[in-house]
């Protein structure tokens, strides 16, 4: 009888306050939306994709506890992105030589991963004790389903309706769960940088965090706490891995699937680069327009992140004569935009070349592409991870050619997508790796 009571005073309570909203909504011109049922909206009709389905950050469940309060950011050195590249390149031609093929996709992912772990954490990935290797990209994959998810409380704040509800489906102890495997870990790396027999000869940023700890005063207006260490550390935990692995991937994806550009990539690389390198280098870095129309072309169509992150209104604004009230979120569906046939032409199809001649660039300033987001809330790491995409193609475009496995045609790559808050290649990308047939003999990597 209790529950039956306590059943319908949440509805009645939950119904007023939406034909309260009704009443002040109408006096606004709301943009257009599918039509919603009362209480929850659209929230029924939010798929597993949710950018193939339809400022400030908003003030999430999952992203609140992730970022531990909102106490993050929301990178580095070429010498050593470069270093790692060429001991990738060295494991590659066994599996050239048996013509076997190569999992880009967990090969990709491991890179990054190391790259990350080097630069911004001052460890070695395939050393570190702290970490299980083997799960690494599940954890990621839940800190990020995590940060992407829906939490009833975020519909439904109001006298604890949507606690009882995340508590009743178990989102509360996922979303708990994931916290503590995160805290865990980060916990782990800075007493690892506080311990007395650390080595000093890296300096990273979680060396520049103590130290800012160290020295701040007593009365500083701003207190920077270990919290707002662990919550950058999980910004660059769960934005540095994957989203670079992720461009590779589709990128290797499509040349695969049209065999004729990759090609055209490789004899630009060969004539600026000759045939007897032994190893790509920083000075290489930017001699290659072709690169950068085939990564821009890989953006356009496969965002790393499709629907960016989301914005929260902070005041009531129109735009294009609609009104958008305050504390409302906003998503950019970067993933739509990128295959809108009103801004490009043949939308669907690979066309680094629509490139050519185009003032259209990747940082933010061209609505039409934006991989990384725009304005104040622009990806911190696009320097970075533009580095390590450049140096890693040219490494695998450089030094081999690729073919499909025996038996595959290039119509039998699955180009399906899955994820939440990035999108990767739902079935991994397997491709046989062949000696360059340009590079000379002397190469180190025929050694």
């Amino acid at each position: 009888m209790a529950i039956s009571f306590l059943c319908l005073f949440l509805i009645t309570f939950a119904s007023l306050i939406f034909v309260g909203k009704k009443i002040k909504r109408s006096k606004w011109n709301l943009p257009p939306n599918p039509p919603q049922y009362p209480i929850i909206g659209n929230l029924h009709q939010v798929g597993g994709l949710p950018h193939t389905d339809c400022c400030t950050r908003p003030k999430l469940v999952g992203s609140r506890l992730i970022s531990r309060g909102f106490k993050d950011i929301g990178f580095t050195q070429y010498t050593l992105i470069i270093s790692l590249c060429n001991l990738l390149a060295k494991k590659l031609p066994e599996s050239s030589v048996e013509q076997s093929p190569v999992d880009l996709s967990k090969t990709l992912f491991c890179l990054t991963t190391s790259i990350l772990f080097r630069v911004a954490f001052g460890e070695s990935f395939h050393e570190s004790k702290i970490i299980d290797q083997e799960k690494i990209d599940e954890l990621v994959f839940e800190g990020e389903t995590a940060l992407a998810s829906f939490a009833f409380s975020d519909f439904f704040p109001i006298a604890g309706v949507g606690w009882l509800f995340d508590l009743l489906s178990g989102q509360r102890k996922r979303l708990n769960d994931v916290y503590l495997k995160l805290d865990v870990l980060f916990q782990h790396m800075i007493d690892d940088h506080l311990s007395p027999q650390r080595s000093k000869d890296h300096y990273d940023i979680i060396d520049l965090m103590l130290k800012v700890i160290h020295k701040q005063g007593k009365d500083d207006s701003l207190r920077f706490t270990v919290d707002h260490i662990k919550g950058v550390l999980a910004n660059i935990f769960l934005a540095g891995i994957d989203t670079g692995a992720i461009t590779m991937i589709w990128t290797m994806t499509e040349l695969a699937r049209n065999m004729e550009v990759m090609k055209k990539f490789q004899e630009e690389i060969c004539d600026r680069l000759g045939n007897s390198k032994e190893r790509i280098t920083e000075e290489d870095i930017g001699k290659f327009p072709h690169l950068y129309l085939v990564i821009k072309e890989t953006f356009r169509l496969h965002p790393t992140v499709p629907l960016l992150l989301p914005r929260e209104t902070m005041a009531h604004i129109k735009v294009q004569g609609y009104d958008i009230p305050p504390k409302r979120r906003i998503l950019v569906n970067a993933w739509a935009i990128g295959r809108d046939p009103k801004l490009w032409i043949n939308p669907e199809e690979f066309n680094p070349d629509r490139f050519i001649d185009s003032p259209v660039g990747y940082k933010g300033q061209d609505f039409g592409l934006l991989p990384f987001g725009s304005g104040r809330r622009i990806c911190p790491g696009m320097a970075m991870g533009m580095a390590t995409v450049e140096l890693v193609l040219l490494n695998l475009l450089y030094f081999f050619d690729w073919k499909l496995p025996d038996g595959m045609t290039d119509r039998d790559i699955d180009i399906e997508e899955a994820g939440t808050l990035t999108v990767v290649k739902k079935v991994p990308l397997k491709l046989v790796p062949v000696l360059h047939s340009l590079v000379t003999p002397n190469s180190s990597f025929r050694k």
